[in-house]
């Protein structure tokens, strides 16, 4: 495993971290147990940074990984968790209102609940699982987050952008209003790193659904969607065209990346890790299998110029949430 530096916060996280969403049971069916295992496995394996939210399974997530915690005597794990809004906007809304979306009481009851989840004193990173780029403006999410990092509580402040807008993060990122920034990248989400993680003074940037949450593994097929759990994200997600037209466009990628790496796991991989402005990938895992797959290619190689200009065309932005 290779570390990278968490922006300014002093941490040394591992660049691939575990994404926590698919074993809080939203995902399908989940056996804690062996969550549990492909977390300590994970830890085994060097992985150092777990990214939960109290959404995920509500609070499902947090409790297993809890769990793991308190049965792990190795080395720190860093856990970031996660608190939603108040009130989501709609997916169609582009400049939603800050206020009243994390106001302080509900600020403070969500700690608390993640705090007992987790099983832990304090919470290493706490994440808005919704930033609204008024926040820069209206700023009282932000005083009772410093209280709680006053009184221990929390150590470090971040934020997840909202869907696919990576702009939402650009003004918050200039003026280092956070310690870090949650945001979707991968092959076909590419213009993070064309508009946001040049920005400085630059934030720890988490990267997630690096796989396109599956569809860039390389191990779709025509009858995958046909297997997935009615009610489940992942069926809920590609339903209707968006499957038929995703496998396509993955197809395309495949081929594209077929001369230079022999998986497509391995390209989409090697994608989002390439950027040194990425602190962590944050892959959701729930085998040991899927861990050891996701962390083959931490040994620092790096991506061909040339296919990083042949994979612009194919960038493909769009809001699965609509």
């Amino acid at each position: 495993m290779r570390y990278r530096p968490f922006g300014n916060t002093g941490w040394q996280v591992s660049e691939i971290g575990f994404g926590g969403w698919q074993i809080g049971g939203d995902w399908g069916t989940v056996d804690d147990a062996a969550s549990i295992r492909t977390l300590h496995h994970a830890f085994h394996k060097g992985i150092n940074f777990v990214d939960t939210a109290q959404m995920y399974g509500k609070g499902h997530s947090e409790t297993v990984i809890g769990q793991a915690l308190r049965q792990w005597r190795g080395d720190r794990i860093f856990v970031a968790t996660k608190v939603q809004p108040t009130v989501w906007p709609a997916p169609d809304e582009d400049n939603p209102p800050m206020r009243g979306r994390y106001p302080e009481w509900h600020l403070r009851q969500a700690v608390e609940a993640s705090l007992r989840r987790l099983g832990v004193d304090r919470i290493d990173l706490l994440q808005l699982h919704c930033w609204l780029p008024d926040g820069t403006r209206a700023l009282d999410w932000l005083e009772t987050l410093n209280a709680l990092r006053s009184e221990g509580k929390i150590d470090r402040i971040g934020v997840s952008i909202r869907d696919y807008r990576p702009g939402d993060g650009v003004e918050l990122a200039r003026l280092g209003l956070v310690d870090a920034m949650q945001v979707v990248f991968n092959m076909f989400e590419q213009r993070p790193a064309e508009i946001l993680f040049n920005t400085r003074p630059a934030p720890a940037f988490i990267v997630r659904v690096p796989l396109d949450s599956g569809s860039l593994s390389g191990t779709w097929t025509a009858d995958s969607y046909a297997g997935w759990q009615p009610g489940s994200v992942r069926h809920s997600l590609f339903r209707g065209p968006r499957f038929a037209e995703t496998l396509e466009r993955a197809a395309r990628l495949g081929t594209l990346c077929a001369d230079h790496y022999p998986t497509m796991i391995e390209a989409a991989m090697r994608f989002v890790l390439y950027p040194s402005s990425v602190s962590t990938v944050i892959p959701g895992m729930a085998t040991p299998a899927e861990v050891d797959a996701n962390i083959a290619f931490c040994d620092g190689a790096p991506f061909p110029e040339d296919l990083a200009r042949q994979l612009g065309p194919h960038c493909w932005p769009r809001n699965y949430y609509q």
